[in-house]
């Protein structure tokens, strides 16, 4: 199994276009810490390739992998469709930015396309420009490819709705108790039965989700903030970590207790531009090492 990391920025990226922060300062005075939104690019055959979320950088995230670029024929395209993780505008405002292709899959859980297709209507912006075949998460394992050699199963995460869909009706986008509007990705390689995890946004860590973890031979997990009192402490929230809605890798409650005994290579992504961790000389990147983890960079390759 082959992935590409695409970005590894949580929303607004690093820098973020209207922050000053020292994270995004420091992004715009060095730009190798320049950070693009969080995602992967999946190898589901030799010439198709899924993208994990669709950002607001996807043209960019594209252009900057020789393997999602268009050819041979002159509107020949290796990407045959996205895998959605949630219905956040980070993960799907790019979606819209593939309408000149003759068509292409989305995979998402069923709160996750009603969101889409009702609150955003964008089968009804997309259907004069190109065919979008919607295929359910959720039900069990989803084959990728023409040969299938790829399986891809959702993870419930969290009930957690984006802003746009907070007091919507229930029975048009999905329950306020339904733990599909934020899922992990279960990536399995059939030929291999290796597999990678991918969660980048988790606000709570469920028995389900450990079995998954302690399953998995690689796994990329929501690094958004380093610890719980951060967004308080830099000004950007009254909010914690966990009640944003994610987990934070240090201190009592973070995820780094608990990836750092796993056997899996254990990645961080989605990093906020307030993590110290975009500075790639900031003491906790030795912390991470001592724990035997590490931040997955931008371009970076992973092969299982």
């Amino acid at each position: 199994m082959l992935l590409q990391v695409l970005g590894t920025a949580a929303g607004g990226g690093l820098p973020q276009w209207n922050c000053a922060c020292p994270g995004c300062a420091g992004a715009r005075a060095h730009p190798h810490r320049r950070r693009r939104h969080a995602s992967l690019a999946l190898r589901a055959d030799e010439d198709r390739w899924y993208l994990v979320n669709a950002t607001p950088d996807i043209g960019d995230q594209i252009e900057d992998s020789s393997a999602l670029r268009p050819g041979p024929g002159p509107r020949d395209t290796p990407v045959a469709g996205v895998i959605l993780t949630d219905a956040e505008l980070d993960h799907t405002l790019g979606i819209a930015r593939l309408r000149e292709a003759d068509g292409f899959d989305v995979l998402a859980t069923r709160p996750v396309r009603r969101a889409l297709t009702g609150l955003m209507r964008l089968d009804d912006i997309l259907t004069p420009y190109t065919r979008v075949e919607w295929r359910e998460l959720g039900a069990g394992p989803v084959p990728l490819g023409k040969s299938g050699g790829i399986e891809i199963d959702a993870v419930p995460v969290s009930p957690k709705r984006p802003r746009y869909a907070v007091g919507t009706a229930t029975d048009t986008v999905g329950t306020d108790d339904d733990h599909t509007w934020v899922v992990a990705l279960r990536l399995r390689e059939s030929a291999t039965g290796r597999s990678l995890l991918y969660a980048p946004a988790l606000a709570r860590w469920s028995d389900t989700f450990q079995d998954a973890v302690e399953a998995a031979d690689c796994v990329i997990v929501d690094g958004t903030f380093w610890d719980d009192d951060e967004p308080v402490r830099t000004g950007i929230s009254a909010r914690t970590a966990t009640g944003m809605g994610h987990l934070p890798i240090a201190g009592p409650g973070g995820t780094a207790r608990r990836l750092s005994g796993l056997r899996a290579r254990c990645l961080y992504t989605h990093l906020n531009n307030t993590n110290p961790l975009g500075d790639p000389d900031a003491p906790q990147h030795a912390l991470l090492g001592e724990w035997g983890l590490e931040v997955a960079a931008d371009r970076m390759v992973i092969e299982l």
